[in-house]
This record gives structure tokens, sequence and C-alpha cells, in this order.
């Protein structure tokens, strides 16, 4: 089965009151924690992959691992770009094979934001390739994004409608109250997703697949467990997880996560090395850290997106 697009899986996710999973990948052990999760729960899959992962990685290894994920799975996969925030960026990926693209330019003006999305649109659809945007701006720091809680803005739900016809993407990432990175919100505090907007949102685009970005819930007992072998992480509070799966049974199609994998593995390898110094072979501690992976993105698809055997 070769890559897919989002287009048929958002379909199938808005009709049946779920979302897909958007997992960030970076190397090739959270890529197999991801698909061996999905495989076993027979679930559809985006794996995205952000600027940083991309020039980590480099581009070529990165296709032939999700190449051979889905031999391995046979599972519908689409390969997403994270954050794209040139067209020079987004045009890059879609020539290398990439089945979807998000152009971020919800920092600059409505009119200029309308005028890149639509610039990538023309040509991700030219070749067969999809186009998430975004409207509204997420606080909070995850690879190039950094944008401060002042700086950050609700979605206007009456700039929705006018946004997607004049750009013509076949996605919208909106902000309802997420926030990127693990240090969301200070403790003691109680976030509150804005159903309101994302209701708003749904009127007045019937049947269009809504994105939540900064989705993660940041498990205290990762962050917990990283403290307690030599880190220094403060609390941290992220979106309750019955908050994301109102929003899935609503127009909400693709949570993006990636935080809670980034925990799950750190917390996983700074426990082993606590508990076994000596060891020097990657082997042995990356084989836990994959299993911890593959442990939450199960849980992910299970209780949070409800898109287990969706595929």
């Amino acid at each position: 089965m070769p890559l897919v697009t989002t287009t048929e899986m958002f379909k199938k996710a808005y009709d049946g009151g779920y979302a897909i999973g958007a997992f960030n990948v970076n190397n090739m052990e959270i890529v197999q924690g991801i698909t061996e999760a999905a495989k076993d729960l027979n679930a559809p899959l985006i794996l995205q992959v952000s600027k940083g992962a991309r020039n980590y990685a480099n581009h070529t290894y990165l296709m032939k691992l999700v190449e051979a994920a889905i031999e391995e799975t046979g599972l519908p996969i689409a390969l997403h770009l994270d954050h794209g925030d040139t067209f020079e960026l987004c045009k890059s990926c879609i020539d290398g094979g990439f089945t979807s693209v998000m152009i971020d330019a919800s920092s600059k003006s409505f009119e200029d934001n309308i005028a890149l999305t639509r610039q990538v649109v023309e040509y991700a659809h030219d070749h067969g390739v999809v186009v998430e945007a975004e409207l509204g701006t997420l606080a909070g720091v995850e690879d190039e994004v950094n944008v401060s809680a002042e700086d950050s803005s609700y979605t206007r739900p009456e700039d929705v409608q006018e946004f997607v016809e004049r750009t013509g993407c076949d996605s919208l990432a909106i902000a309802i109250g997420t926030s990127h990175g693990a240090y969301k919100f200070k403790p003691g505090t109680k976030p509150q997703l804005r159903f309101d907007i994302l209701e708003d949102v749904s009127k007045r685009l019937p049947g269009f697949p809504i994105v939540l970005h900064g989705s993660s819930s940041v498990p205290q007992e990762f962050v917990e467990k990283i403290n307690k072998f030599g880190g220094n992480m403060p609390g941290a509070i992220g979106v309750p997880e019955d908050q994301l799966r109102q929003a899935a049974q609503m127009a909400v199609c693709k949570i993006n996560i990636d935080s809670d994998l980034r925990l799950a593995m750190t917390a996983t390898v700074r426990e082993f090395f606590y508990e076994h110094p000596d060891k020097f072979d990657p082997r042995e501690y990356l084989k836990p850290a994959r299993a911890a992976i593959k442990a939450m993105v199960a849980h992910k698809i299970v209780d949070v997106l409800g898109c287990d055997g969706k595929a």
C-alpha cells in the first residue's frame, strides 16, 4: 500500500465521531513504537515531520523509515509536514513524496496568511497533495514554534469561511485553548478548551475537518520520573484527555501529539541509566524507550482519539 492523503481518512473520522492521531517522528524507534501500536489496534495513522526533525534525520532517511512502516503494517499512513513556514519548505516536501503539508502563516496578517496559504495550495493540489492551514495562534514552544502567551490568539469563527474559500485549504488548525510543548499551563489551573468556538466554526464549515495542535496531555508520571532520575522539570498540566475526546466527537479530525512521546522516551531512558549506570549499548536503552512510546500511542488511539479498528 502506498502513502495516502488524509482526504478519505478525515471524511470517515468526521462522520464517525473520532480523530486521527498525528504523531511526530524523529528517528527509527519513534516510528516503530507508533506504527506497532497502530498495527495492533488497526488504526489509521498520520506520521508528521517538523522542519527540525527533517533537518535532524534527513529527508531520505525519514522517507525510507515511513516506507518500511507501510510495508510492515499494511496500514493507511499519511506523511505530513508539520508547521511548514515557507512555500519553499512545503514545495520541497511535496516534491520529496509527502502526501500532506501544513503551511503555518498564522503569525502573519489575515491577508498575508491567505496569500501564502493559497500559493502552497495551488502547488500542492497540482501534485495530488493536501494542505492544512492555521488560523489563530497557539502559545507555547516546540521546535521552530515559539509564541508567547501575549502573542497568542483564539481563532475568530467569523473569519474561517472566508479563509477556507479563498485559500482552498483541505483542513484547518484552529486555536481553542491548546498549547505547544510540555509547559502548557500553571499548576493549580484547570485548562478548558473553548468548545463554543469549535462549535461555531463547525457550523460555519459543515463537514470540514478541523485540526488541534498542542494537544499533548503531559503525563505527570513521566515528569516525576525525569525529575527522580536527575532532571529538573517543573510541574506541568496538559490538555485534559476527556476534553480532547469531546473535540474528536465534534469536528476535530486530526489531533497532534508530540510532547507526550518525548516525555515517555526521555523518562524511560533516564530510568534505564539510573538503574544500569554501566550499560552503554543503545539497543538496551532504546528498546524499553520504544516500548514506552508504543504504550503511549496505544492509549491515545483507544482512550483519546477513538480510532481503533478504523483503518
